[in-house]
């Protein structure tokens, strides 16, 4: 017995369209289309086309077509197979993450997100918890770059298990086509049933207002490849005019629960009023303590690399605060080869075309490496939330988008540290004003570090709810007191060489 999804779509018993009548429609459609990637060029959203659905329903032609029909130089197209290894080094996200398209322009995506998920449960390789869980975490995602401004559109093309058994027997007896066809396309057709059922689950618990599935009949290929570039052309229309998207066709009947948004009003625990500055190092003391240090992260980052754990570390703080000198005192004490420090300022034009987190998704490590930020992520709740860069939508939304981030990042494995080197307001002005008198140091004092200064207690109240609405027991925040900047370095290096030794003793365990 047919899912409940596709019992309307193998109803319809849709006709082949003619080759004249599919000509004359093609060619208007093909201008409309065209026009709308122009106007899509200055627009400030992106365009996400997902194909998924059973084998041999033409999500591959169907792209073919598309990209025969557009400027290929504002498109992109991605299929995606087995893991490989640079992919199987960092979290699962983190491909479909890299090859996002900057706004502008259009990504095809096939065999994307939804593939594994569907194959795993198909083959009941996972039981319907495990689906459920990753479905919610592929529509956390969605609904990230929706949030964002993503036009999202996902295509499930459909066959019925007689259709797709003689479209797969076509296939494999085309001269040009055969290679398509392998002895995977027929195992998952004996598991047609199973496929079914999995897929009737995946669309209605992930097809949303933001991102809906259209169930498009892959029988006939003239009547398919209007349906779905008739239904992109709208849509990116109705997008450009501001207008609500057209109508999709499946809605989904029980939707994934969306986490809820933690504002930054919500908790009223203030962490930075609790940082005790009256710890002091004396030289003798502090240079001792910084050689056996740096001795034993040099050993433990020796260690991590051999197991393959890698390792993300945030550097938060107040201007002067001490996190350069901090992260230089750390680095110092590892092979060169086994780190990259990432110096995070404002983002480039490249940058700004896509999703905030982007930047960052792309320089996660892999096995083995260690990736140091010096700012972070935690810009969006900080200084674009203090200098309005960021609207207070967008900001609010940024806590349970930054929680979602980092939970993937320790789900794959990696250690995530997170330090905040906090100053009070009388030993920045100290450390500013020696900076100024300073040859060597001046240029580190900018107009804007003036300038921020003088917004020291909104950045407070901003760092505040950061820290208290971001602080989770798995990424908690380590905060380090920085009036006394021996102390805070040898803190930073003792906190960061008991997670590698915990880590390590975890793993010999395991």
């Amino acid at each position: 017995m047919s899912a409940r999804v596709f019992e309307e779509v193998e109803r319809e018993r849709t006709r082949e369209i003619s080759k004249s009548a599919f000509e004359e429609q093609a060619a208007a459609l093909r201008i409309s289309l065209v026009e709308a990637q122009r106007n899509l060029a200055g627009a400030d959203f992106p365009v996400v086309v997902l194909f998924a659905g059973v084998d041999g329903a033409g999500k591959g032609e169907t792209v073919d077509l598309i990209t025969e029909w557009l400027d290929p130089r504002r498109i992109v197209t991605h299929a995606y197979d087995r893991l490989t290894e640079e992919e199987g080094q960092r979290p699962e996200f983190w491909r479909y993450w890299r090859d996002l398209p900057e706004r502008g322009r259009i990504g095809l995506f096939l065999s994307a997100w939804y593939s594994e998920p569907l194959l795993d449960r198909a083959y009941g390789r996972i039981g319907p918890s495990a689906l459920d869980r990753r479905l919610s975490r592929i529509a956390a995602f969605e609904r990230t770059l929706a949030d964002d401004g993503a036009l999202i559109l996902k295509f499930w093309m459909h066959l019925d298990r007689k259709a797709q058994q003689q479209r797969l027997e076509s296939l494999q007896k085309h001269p040009r086509h055969h290679w398509r066809i392998s002895q995977w396309d027929w195992r998952n057709w004996h598991r047609y049933e199973h496929f079914n059922e999995a897929a009737e689950h995946i669309i209605t618990r992930t097809s949303t207002a933001e991102a809906p599935w259209l169930v498009v009949d892959g029988r006939h290929a003239r009547y398919r490849s209007l349906r779905v570039l008739g239904m992109v052309n709208r849509a990116i229309e109705a997008r450009l005019a501001g207008l609500p998207p057209p109508d999709a066709g499946f809605r989904a009947r029980a939707p994934v629960a969306s986490p809820a948004v933690v504002g930054a009003t919500v908790r009223e625990v203030k962490p930075l009023a609790t940082i005790d500055h009256s710890n002091v190092v004396g030289r003798k003391a502090y240079e001792k303590s910084m050689a056996r240090l740096r001795a034993d992260l040099y050993w433990l980052a020796a260690q991590n690399l051999l197991h393959g754990l890698s390792v993300v570390l945030v550097f938060e703080g107040w201007d002067a605060g001490g996190k350069g000198g901090a992260i230089r005192r750390m680095v110092s004490a590892l092979d060169a080869r086994s780190y990259r420090v990432h110096q995070v300022s404002a983002p480039s034009d490249e940058e700004r075309a896509h999703h905030y987190l982007w930047r960052f998704w792309r320089r996660l490590p892999e096995a083995g490496q260690i990736a140091v930020f010096d700012r972070s992520w935690y810009g969006r709740l900080l200084v674009e939330r203090v200098e309005s860069f960021a609207t207070e939508a967008e900001w609010r939304r940024a806590y349970a988008e930054i929680r979602d981030f980092e939970e993937q990042i320790i789900g794959h494995g990696t250690l995530l540290m997170k330090f905040w080197l906090h100053i009070d307001k009388d030993e920045q002005e100290r450390r500013f004003l020696a900076r100024k008198d300073n040859p060597y140091k001046s240029w580190k004092l900018t107009e804007e570090d003036w300038r921020n200064r003088a917004k020291w207690e909104a950045y407070e109240d901003a760092a505040n709810d950061m820290i208290a609405g971001t602080s989770t027991r798995e990424a908690p925040w380590t905060l380090v007191p920085g009036n006394n900047k021996r102390h805070a370095r040898l803190e930073v290096l003792r906190t960061l060489c008991a997670a590698l030794q915990s880590r390590l003793s975890e793993r010999a365990t395991e």
